[in-house]
């Protein structure tokens, strides 16, 4: 499972950074560590700026249920959109749309990094129905959720695509300044 996953960074809940200001909730993740948001279908939403962990925690949180026994993928979310415009093309959008929506927990990696496009936003709609209350997302994002209705752009599929993610979801929004500076150079 955790080779299939395919997740970025080997990151695993034990390591997790606690230090003050980086507004983690001990007892959110402790929590989250348990896989009960994916046994009820939840998502989970990790916003914060460049280099603030973001991809390293939704890795370890991705990890954590793939090590409890559930399938996790993780990708980009750019390249996913991407790889789903290609699916329209050459016949295969549908069945990809299933393969994904098997999937216990897809990871999707900064969201709303680039702007979309709108048959993205049909894509990403499509995606997300068919995972809605059957199974998880996990989202990276430099953007607060609070915008990114504005990055939908179209209101009307902006607010399906909202209603979808945000209704029982477990938001964690980091602080603090890019974790990459304070690592040891080699």
């Amino acid at each position: 499972l955790l080779k299939t996953a395919k997740l970025k960074v080997a990151a695993c809940v034990e390591d997790i950074d606690w230090r003050s200001g980086r507004g983690l909730d001990r007892h959110l993740v402790t929590a989250l560590a348990g896989g009960d948001w994916v046994r009820h279908a939840r998502n989970v939403l990790i916003t914060g700026a460049t280099g603030c962990g973001k991809t390293w925690l939704g890795c370890a949180l991705a990890q954590q249920a793939a090590r409890q026994g559930f399938s996790v993928l993780y990708t980009r979310a750019t390249r996913l959109l991407q790889e789903l415009q290609v699916a329209h093309g050459d016949g295969s959008f549908s069945r990809r749309l299933a393969q994904l929506a098997r999937l216990d927990v897809l990871m999707l990696d900064d969201l709303a990094i680039a702007p979309i496009g709108a048959q993205e936003r049909q894509d990403l709609l499509e995606l997300l129905d068919d995972r809605v209350g059957s199974r998880s997302t996990l989202i990276t994002s430099q953007l607060p959720t609070s915008a990114w209705h504005a990055w939908l752009a179209e209101p009307t599929i902006a607010d399906a695509i909202m209603d979808r993610l945000l209704h029982g979801s477990h938001t964690i929004a980091l602080k603090g300044e890019s974790m990459r500076k304070q690592q040891p150079q080699a």
